[in-house]
């Protein structure tokens, strides 16, 4: 930096979702630094590509809650799994694959029925990619079986489902910017 190269800090994973970038940020100005941040795919939109998802859908859910369930590091209590849980929204877990059985538990308690699906992909987007489809009542079992313990994360919600209502953006009966109703 001092000679005027180029210094680059490689991060591993989406900087903006539990990167543990700010310090570092912190510390390249109090260098006095220059830096830019150049992010990638998120693994949760890499997730939704590889399972051909859309976390929003008509009349499931127009909320996608980005979280993880507390570990050795806690989370604040309004922001517990039991209490997002009540929103019953596309809930998308980061580092949670090796807390299942309390997840799976927080969750029900929270108030997503057992039979809500979910989907779990190791490795989104990586070449050893695998996705396992299961529900919240089979979450802890279906995680234990296949060994998953790290890099993977975990979709919870109706989106994972089959049932939604149609998009008023295609339907014909729909006036929109664009496009008078059909009659």
């Amino acid at each position: 930096e001092a000679e005027g190269k180029m210094t680059v800090r490689l991060h591993t994973g989406d900087s903006s979702i539990y990167g543990a970038v700010r310090e570092q940020f912190d510390e390249l100005d109090e260098l006095g630094f220059e830096y830019d941040v150049t992010p990638g795919v998120s693994a949760f939109c890499g997730a939704a590509s590889s399972l051909k998802a859309e976390y929003t859908l008509p009349g499931v859910s127009q909320t996608v809650i980005i979280t993880r369930t507390a570990g050795k590091t806690p989370v604040p209590q309004r922001e517990s799994i039991v209490s997002l849980a009540k929103h019953q929204s596309t809930m998308v877990l980061f580092l949670s694959t090796s807390l299942t059985e309390k997840l799976q538990a927080e969750l029900l308690e929270g108030g997503y029925p057992a039979d809500t699906p979910v989907a779990v992909v190791y490795k989104a987007t990586w070449p050893d990619e695998r996705v396992f489809r299961c529900t919240v009542e089979t979450l802890h079992k279906t995680v234990s079986e296949n060994n998953l313990t790290k890099t993977a994360l975990i979709i919870v919600g109706g989106c994972m489902g089959e049932e939604y209502t149609r998009s008023k953006l295609y339907d014909p009966s729909f006036t929109t910017e664009f496009r008078e109703a059909s009659k």
